[in-house]
């Protein structure tokens, strides 16, 4: 399916014959563009740069590489094909025709589940906004602003189902998407983690690496939705996210890259000297990995929750991967292990599948980013270096859920009130931590040159050279 790029709007919806559509998202389209030039990227809108965008939704040749100035980025509304005689693949509904239209009992439910969808792509632009003044390359500062563009797009996806299929309530969530801030005291936006800083590039790639990967189970969860319109455009999505990934994994593996190389060259693992040479010491890494899992781990909701079991028994949200599991897919007498606290030990306990669908979904992102974390082991481990990373237990830091009342160890012990206190310094980064790391982000604009803390990449965006000049600044 080709885009059609001669609208006001380029979709491939065929927006142009329904008129009262249109002129509701062409009304829309100036308050985005207004909440972008505020929000935005910081001193971004004179800047020439290589920018992909979604010419077709065809798994090849979706995307065409150019120079952009980003306030002309062309924002559009983008879905796959319908699948011909596309079922309900899951609860009571299932082997029912998926839904073309809202359910009307399940239109409240859905509403909330899209806005809170979308509230997550603007707070991600909003909380990235300044970390182009201190880019560590070109590179990075084209990557970065390639994922606030699609975080922009993803935002107009989910605008779209609000404006086409929920009417005037539709059209005022919409809206207050625009209104919300990330990390404001009186109107912030609705999960915490999308309120917390990004002050830091380390940060931003634990960001993309750790919390955009959930992005990428809840929006596989939504992609098995039996409302059709919602599964299509999560599809799509998908697509654009699996980048923003890459650029937060392959970000934190060139600087382990990097403070490898300087731990070789001046034979020593000291964070204090490596800290002196200006590269980012291993345990700190560490440390922004426990925070960034834990902050994200409680996205997940209560390991135990009804919203999630009648979410999946209404056919709104399925598991990750959900026609490939073999089971009956109604879950009605299945069972999951869910972890909680029993005086000083974690034990694990049988509850109802149904009920531990979150817990499930969590499970299913731990593993993934499990692989991620074992792909950058392999860079110390090459370099002959024997520190290994590793993610903290599930309780670790956790403010939602079975451990809120609890202080557990990345290595799962409970522990007191006092213990903690002595020893969470060793696990999350400290002011000194961060200020350290913000000491770094100084900003490199040569074409093919990088800041000392972090390595150059193996290959370049759309397979350009090492010395490409991703972003012109006119």
């Amino acid at each position: 399916m080709s885009i059609n790029y001669s609208e006001r709007i380029p979709n491939n919806v065929n927006l142009g014959s329904n008129k009262t559509l249109q002129r509701a998202l062409e009304h829309w389209q100036p308050a985005f563009q207004e909440w972008w030039k505020e929000m935005g990227p910081e001193n971004s809108t004179a800047l020439d740069v290589y920018l992909r965008t979604a010419v077709s939704v065809a798994p090849d040749g979706w995307a065409h590489y150019d120079y952009v100035r980003m306030p002309d980025y062309r924002w559009g509304i983008f879905l796959p094909p319908a699948e011909a005689g596309r079922q309900v693949n899951f609860g009571a509904h299932k082997g029912d025709a998926a839904w073309q239209e809202v359910p009307g009992e399940y239109r409240s439910t859905l509403r909330r589940i899209i806005v809170t969808q979308g509230d997550t792509e603007p707070a991600s632009v909003e909380q990235q906004r300044h970390l182009g003044l201190t880019c560590p390359s070109l590179f990075d500062l084209r990557n970065i602003f390639q994922v606030n563009v699609e975080e922009g797009r993803h935002l107009w996806a989910m605008v779209y189902l609000l404006h086409a299929y929920f009417g005037r309530d539709g059209r005022e969530e919409a809206e207050a998407l625009l209104e919300r801030r990330s990390g404001d005291s009186d109107n912030p936006r609705i999960l915490s983690a999308f309120n917390e800083k990004t002050p830091d590039w380390l940060s931003f790639f634990m960001f993309t690496f750790i919390t955009d990967r959930d992005g990428k189970f809840q929006l596989a969860a939504l992609a098995e939705s039996g409302f059709d319109p919602l599964s299509r455009t999560c599809r799509f999505m998908l697509t654009e996210e699996a980048h923003h990934l890459f650029v937060g994994e392959s970000g934190i593996g060139r600087i382990i890259q990097r403070t490898c190389e300087m731990m070789n060259q001046h034979k020593t693992d000291d964070p204090a000297r490596l800290r002196a040479l200006g590269v980012i010491d291993l345990p700190t890494i560490q440390k922004y990995l426990n925070f960034h899992f834990s902050v994200t781990s409680d996205l997940y909701g209560n390991e135990v929750s009804s919203n999630a079991a009648s979410f999946y028994t209404n056919g709104l949200k399925g598991r990750y991967e959900e026609t490939k599991l073999a089971d009956d897919h109604k879950l009605d007498t299945g069972e999951y292990p869910v972890m909680e606290v029993a005086g000083e030990d974690i034990v694990t306990k049988q509850v109802s599948a149904l009920t531990a669908l979150n817990e499930r979904l969590r499970d299913d992102w731990v593993k993934d980013v499990n692989a991620g974390v074992s792909r950058w082991n392999k860079i110390p481990e090459r370099a002959g270096i024997p520190f290994r990373f590793k993610l903290p237990h599930k309780g670790f830091n956790r403010r939602i859920g079975a451990f809120t009342e609890h202080h557990i160890s990345p290595e799962g012990q409970v522990l007191s009130e006092a213990t903690w206190t002595n020893r969470h310094k060793q696990w999350l980064p400290m002011e000194e931590d961060q200020a350290y790391v913000r000491s770094l982000m100084g900003r490199v604009t040569e074409p093919g040159k990088y800041a000392n803390w972090i390595a150059a990449p193996v290959r370049g965006i759309n397979n350009q050279p090492a010395n490409f000049e991703y972003v012109r600044f006119g």
